[in-house]
């Protein structure tokens, strides 16, 4: 990771920094893009290859079996070549990835495909968020908050435009392919302008034990599992809760994960300013509790036009927790930057791991409405949990 010397940026670095600050948003904005247009289709291509849920459940499971293999295999690719070739090719892979769920003929197919979009999906989380840290220590300034929040607004957009394309019944493979093209597009154009980070150098002179973990690390390795767990739940079954429960159309049940980002988005645009003022004990306990009241409401409603605003209060909820979770371990003392991120984007994703097959076998036997109460359950957990973010936020400089 690079390291300030001075808490302000050169003048003459300052237009290099600022490209990289552009260049690494782009990257949080098409990773948003590309998850949120998957989601936007689930319904579709799930109605296609007559899935119950139980089974679209096990498929999903891929995404996460390829996020957990992704993880530490990119942290080495980090340590040996340093964060930018990685983020440029994992973005540029995962874009490419988008276009295979919708080829898939079975079960078996869409699993396959969906552990491939998984691997890099995981692959460009733990290497954006590199960068990320990097270019925050660089410019001595709180920009987490916001480089998430431009994951957000690609989520808001993909599931606006998905909700729009399903309404007038186009195919999914017509649009994940040609959103794939794009992205790949824009991906490679802005590639030239991230940050040349130092993690190669410094993780060749530095090991990883896990006996050595702080306990801070692993606390907050619970609330990134409890908040990855959660987010994944929304973005699986929130367009599916809205068809099967509440009996919405296509594009109006697509439009449940499009309002959960627009929350999550507009949080996260003013979240820096808020964990500045509130700190970030208060801000994550808060946030929890508001996502878990938005659920609440999402799951009490009768109608799914009540629901949309309690999924955009859970995204409002959710929407700076994770930022400042992925922070405080990017800044744990005594462990570098990408490992700690490594650590907290693995819990994460062992929370996707498991949340799929467990909403969707509680849904099998009971209920939707019932399953997706774990999440509920899980936002109060996390509030118990915010005192884990005060020791890393209090050393950072």
């Amino acid at each position: 990771m690079i390291q300030a010397t001075n808490s302000a940026v050169r003048v003459h670095d300052r237009p290099r920094i600022d490209s990289a600050w552009w260049a690494v948003a782009a990257r949080f904005l098409i990773h948003g893009l590309v998850v949120s247009t998957w989601v936007s289709r689930i319904p579709a291509v799930q109605s296609a290859l007559g899935l119950n849920n139980a089974r679209l459940g096990l498929c999903l499971l891929g995404t996460a079996v390829g996020s957990v293999v992704a993880v530490p295999v990119t942290g080495w690719l980090i340590a040996r070549f340093g964060s930018k070739p990685v983020t440029t090719w994992s973005t540029a892979g995962f874009c490419l990835a988008l276009a295979g769920p919708s080829l898939a003929v079975n079960s078996l197919t869409l699993f396959c495909a969906l552990t491939i979009f998984g691997a890099m999906a995981g692959a460009n989380d733990v290497s954006i968020n590199s960068q990320g840290v990097a270019v925050e220590t660089v410019i001595a300034t709180p920009t987490m908050s916001r480089f998430h929040a431009m994951f957000s607004i690609g989520g808001m957009i993909g599931a606006s435009f998905g909700a729009l394309l399903a309404a007038h019944e186009i195919a999914p493979r017509m649009h994940l392919a040609l959103a794939s093209g794009i992205l790949l597009l824009f991906s490679i154009a802005t590639a030239p302008n991230l940050l040349e980070g130092g993690d190669r150098l410094a993780k060749r002179h530095s090991g990883f034990k896990l006996s050595r973990v702080p306990t801070v690390l692993v606390s907050l390795t619970v609330l990134g599992f409890c908040m990855f767990l959660s987010e994944g739940a929304i973005a699986d079954w929130s367009a599916v809760y809205l068809k099967q429960v509440l009996n919405a159309g296509p594009g109006l049940a697509a439009a449940a994960y499009a309002a959960f980002s627009i929350g999550m988005a507009a949080c996260r645009l003013l979240g820096d300013r808020l964990t500045a003022r509130m700190g970030p004990v208060m801000t994550v306990r808060g946030s929890a509790l508001l996502a878990a009241a938005g659920l609440s409401l999402a799951l009490l409603a009768q109608s799914p036009y009540w629901a949309l605003p309690g999924f955009a209060l859970t995204g409002a909820g959710f929407a700076v927790i994770v930022p400042i979770v992925f922070g405080a371990g990017g800044r744990v003392p005594s462990i570098l930057s990408g490992a700690g991120i490594a650590m907290v984007s693995g819990s994460g994703y062992i929370g996707f791991l498991f949340g799929p097959p467990i909403i969707g076998f509680i849904a099998q036997s009971s209920s939707l409405r019932l399953a997706l109460l774990v999440v509920v359950a899980l936002s109060l957990l996390a509030a118990t949990l915010a005192n884990a973010v005060r020791r890393p936020e209090s050393e950072s400089a």
